[in-house]
C-alpha cells in the first residue's frame, strides 16, 4: 500500500500590520545590507515584466536568492484615486529556495513601501555625511511618510521641510509628522534645497521638482517615484553635478527616466555610475565635493531580502 503523500502547509499570511511587527525599518535597512554584501550581483535579477492592460499595467518581479525564491505581483491603475482606490497594489508570495513549496504570503504594497524606503535609507547611510539633520521632503503619502521614519534610523534628523502639490495634504503630513516623531516639520517650497543635508523626492512627478543648482555640495538626494522612462524628478543639472549611485547599470539604462536622457545622449557614461553594492562591499565611493543622487527603480532582490527577513522576524 503506498504511502500517503504529505498535506502541504499553506502559506503564512503577513498583512501589513504583521509586517511591521515583524519588521522594524533598522532590521530592514540591515537585511538589504546584507543582501548586497553576501547574494549575487543585482546586475544578474531578472528585468521586471511590465503587461500594459486596459486601465494600467501588470508588474512581475521573481527573484531567487540564498535560502529563498519569491515573486511579486502587482498593478499599476492610474486612474484608481480619483475613485478613492489606491494606485498601486499587489502581493508577494516567498517560497522555499530548495523545495519551491510557498512559505508567505505578504502584502505586496506594505512590502514595497518598506523596501523602498529602507533601500534609500541604506543609500543615505552609505553617502550622506555623518552629521545629516535637515531633510527636504518631496511628496505627502505612504512613500514620503515611510522616507521620513527610514532616514530616521540612519541620521540625526532635526528638521523636515515637507514640499507638495496640494495644501491640504501637507498641512496634514506636517501635522501627523510633527506629532509622531517630535521633529522641527514644515511646509515649504522647492527652493529649500539650498539649505538641505537630504532631499528624499517620492512623487509620481513628471518634471523636475526643484533647480539642481541650489544644491549644497555636500548634499544627498534619492529619487524614488518612478520606474518610467517618462518621468523625471530631478533635472539634468543635479544628473550632471552629482555622483550617481544606481542598483543596477542595466536596470537604470531600462527604467530611470531621471538617468536616461543623459545617457542616451552620452553626457552621462554608463560605466561612471556608482553601484549601491559597490558602496555597500567599499568598492566605490561617492566623491566628497559633488552632491550624491542615489535613482532607485526597484529591484526583485530588494523586496527578496525584506520579504525573507520579514518572515523570519514573524516566526
Amino acid at each position: 500500500m503506498s504511502a500517503t503523500p504529505p498535506v502541504p502547509h499553506l502559506p503564512r499570511t503577513i498583512d501589513e500590520t504583521a509586517l511591521l511587527r515583524a519588521l522594524p525599518m533598522a532590521a530592514a535597512v540591515d537585511a538589504l545590507r546584507a543582501a548586497l554584501r553576501d547574494g549575487p550581483d543585482p546586475e544578474a535579477d531578472p528585468p521586471r515584466t511590465i503587461v500594459p492592460v486596459e486601465h494600467g499595467q501588470l508588474l512581475l518581479m521573481p527573484a531567487h536568492r540564498n535560502r529563498y525564491a519569491g515573486v511579486k505581483v502587482a498593478t499599476v491603475a492610474p486612474g484608481n484615486p480619483d475613485a478613492g482606490l489606491p494606485r498601486v497594489q499587489g502581493q508577494y508570495l516567498l517560497f522555499d529556495a530548495t523545495t519551491l513549496a510557498p512559505l508567505a504570503l505578504l502584502d505586496g504594497i506594505a512590502l514595497t513601501t518598506m523596501r523602498t524606503s529602507a533601500v534609500s535609507a541604506l543609500a543615505a547611510d552609505l553617502l550622506a555625511v555623518p552629521e545629516a539633520g535637515r531633510l527636504v521632503l518631496f511628496g505627502t503619502g505612504p512613500q514620503a511618510r515611510g522616507h521620513l521614519d527610514a532616514l530616521r534610523t540612519v541620521r540625526p534628523l532635526t528638521h523636515v521641510t515637507v514640499v507638495g502639490r496640494t495644501p491640504a495634504n501637507v498641512e496634514r503630513f506636517v501635522t501627523e509628522a510633527r506629532r509622531d516623531t517630535g521633529l522641527t516639520v514644515e511646509a515649504g517650497e522647492p527652493s529649500t534645497v539650498a539649505d538641505a543635508d537630504l532631499v528624499a523626492c517620492c512623487t509620481t512627478a513628471r518634471t523636475p521638482l526643484f533647480d539642481g543648482a541650489l544644491l549644497p555640495p555636500h548634499a544627498t538626494v534619492t529619487a524614488v517615484g518612478s520606474h518610467e522612462r517618462g518621468s523625471r524628478e530631478v533635472d539634468t543639472t543635479t544628473v550632471l553635478r552629482s555622483t550617481v549611485v544606481v542598483e543596477s547599470r542595466s536596470a537604470a539604462a531600462r527604467e530611470a527616466g531621471d538617468l536616461i536622457p543623459e545617457l542616451e545622449s552620452g553626457r552621462l557614461d554608463r560605466e561612471a555610475l556608482v553601484t549601491l553594492a559597490g558602496l555597500a562591499t567599499g568598492a566605490a565611493a561617492a566623491a566628497p565635493e559633488r552632491p550624491r543622487l542615489f535613482k532607485s527603480v526597484g529591484m526583485a532582490w530588494e523586496d527578496l531580502a525584506v520579504a525573507g527577513a520579514a518572515y523570519e522576524g514573524a516566526a
